[in-house]
């Protein structure tokens, strides 16, 4: 029994590996048959959140199935022996018993009717199509198959980019495999473990036709696994109907993601800045005012976290309150991101949240934030030299990976405004992580931890109005929790006398 228990925990393990290597290897496709939908749960945290509610309404309505199945099916148990009773103490002398004209009654009465109720009973499918009218109820609420998909690629961006144990992931543990063993990255207070089908579900989500070959080498080591072998079928079918098609992969960014992938994922993996930049006087903490009178009383915990690109982090910017108001108004408008396409903006899997813009009108806390980030800054925030705030949800392993906030085409979606290029990012952090998420300056080579109620700001573009490569950045993906953040994006125009050009053309 220990050897057969043994065979089963190592093949379980196989499974595992074998489907985690389908992403791994050879990355995403878009399956054939996968549905087109406007939910995206996976994209926003808050979202999967609501998710709970839905499977809370649905326990009712199996609640009351199985009720009505219990009931059901007592009723079958008190036929079932009081007919077993009959034959084990009265029909054993047949005939005597049959003398007996209310016995062979009985008996007749049974077989033409009591019978026939028990096996052509509706109940049974009266249950069944109550269930399934309260399941359809809530089906418009339930994840489609495309947020599967994201929440197995949100899975499998975490274990790439963190470089995580796949053994672990199995057993519910955030852990890193190093030459002394595997290390915690994150202890979660509850964990769950992952079944073989779990694994296999995110496997196959990857390239089609590896994923036949691994799903044929799992079928070797578990051929009892009818799952598999009607995936094998299928794999078979789709490779049949569209073999040139079927090993797209979905496209990253530019060759600027591979040429930054290692320092980007080096940057998320250590969980912030390096200690080297605090060895550096210049970068230091105090209390500014920026000179601005409504800030005298009550200045602002600044830290100086790099000089090029000049970065600041403004400690406890922003009140839990504040914080909580602007998650609330902002959640029912949460729309999929965009990113900049050429001339138009459309999704992409390497930005993977949602978000909503706030009118400073539209809630007297905007409207404080943005009078907070005039004073700390200088700039002119108000529309259209600054854009409406921005709230950021983000979802399974939500990221976005290296970009710039500044737009680096003529043709940019920006430019719509007329008032320039973005000069500024002020981003505040609404709330904490409990892994994961931090800020990466790749080019820099630094990045920041999310820090509650912190915001954080930078400069886009030179003194000469060149976009400063320095501070190409990332979100790095969430490892464990709910981010949520807001952008303040502030432009050229209007501030001319704000930020002023230098007489050195190359500042």
């Amino acid at each position: 029994m220990q050897d057969r228990t043994h065979r089963l925990t190592s093949t379980r393990w196989r499974v595992c590996i074998l489907s985690f290597r389908m992403l791994l290897v050879l990355g995403f496709i878009n399956l054939i048959l996968a549905q087109q939908t406007l939910c995206e749960m996976y994209t926003s945290v808050v979202n999967v959140q609501q998710a709970i509610a839905v499977e809370k309404e649905l326990l009712k309505y199996l609640k009351s199935y199985i009720e009505d199945e219990t009931l059901r099916l007592n009723d079958l148990k008190r036929f079932y022996g009081k007919v077993s009773n009959l034959h084990t103490n009265v029909f054993q002398g047949a005939g005597t018993a049959m003398a007996n004209p209310l016995f062979a009654y009985t008996l007749i009465k049974r077989l033409q009717s009591e019978w026939l109720n028990v096996v052509y009973s509706n109940e049974a499918n009266e249950n069944t199509q109550a269930f399934k009218s309260g399941y359809e109820k809530e089906e418009s609420r339930l994840p489609k198959f495309e947020d599967l998909q994201g929440a197995a690629k949100g899975l499998m961006r975490l274990q790439d980019v963190y470089a995580l144990s796949v053994k672990g992931l199995v057993n519910g543990l955030f852990q890193r495999d190093t030459t002394g063993g595997a290390v915690d990255i994150y202890r979660a207070e509850n964990s769950i473990t992952l079944s073989a089908d779990d694994c296999f579900l995110i496997g196959k989500t990857g390239n089609v036709s590896y994923a036949l070959s691994l799903s044929r080498e799992i079928l070797h080591l578990d051929p009892s696994n009818k799952r598999v072998t009607r995936n094998i079928e299928k794999y078979e079918k789709i490779l049949a109907a569209s073999p040139a098609s079927s090993d797209v992969l979905i496209q990253r960014p530019n060759t600027t993601y591979l040429e930054t992938r290692n320092t980007y994922e080096w940057l998320c993996q250590t969980l912030g800045s390096q200690p080297r930049h605090y060895e550096n006087p210049r970068l230091h903490c105090d209390f500014h005012t920026n000179g601005n009178p409504a800030l005298v009383l009550k200045p602002m915990r600044r830290e100086i976290v790099s000089l090029q690109p000049y970065v600041v982090l403004y400690h406890s910017f922003i009140s839990d309150h504040e914080a909580r108001t602007i998650k609330e108004f902002s959640a029912p408008g949460l729309q999929r991101s965009v990113v900049a396409s050429g001339v138009k903006q459309s999704t992409a899997e390497y930005r993977i949240s949602k978000s909503a813009w706030l009118k400073d009108t539209a809630h007297p806390v905007v409207q404080k934030l943005d009078q907070r980030i005039a004073a700390l800054t200088g700039l002119n925030v108000h529309p259209p030299y600054a854009e409406y705030l921005q709230v950021v949800n983000y979802g399974i392993g939500g990221h976005y990976e290296p970009h710039f906030d500044h737009a680096t085409s003529e043709s940019s979606p920006l430019y719509k405004l007329n008032t320039g290029n973005r000069v500024a990012t002020f981003m505040v952090y609404l709330n904490s992580v409990e892994a994961g998420g931090s800020t990466a300056f790749i080019s820099a080579n630094f990045s920041v931890p999310v820090v509650k109620n912190a915001a954080l700001f930078w400069w886009n573009l030179l003194r000469n109005g060149k976009g400063n490569g320095d501070t190409l950045h990332a979100g790095c993906p969430v490892l464990v929790g709910d981010k949520w953040v807001a952008n303040k994006w502030v432009h050229e125009y209007g501030q001319e006398f704000q930020r002023r050009c230098s007489p050195n053309p190359d500042d």
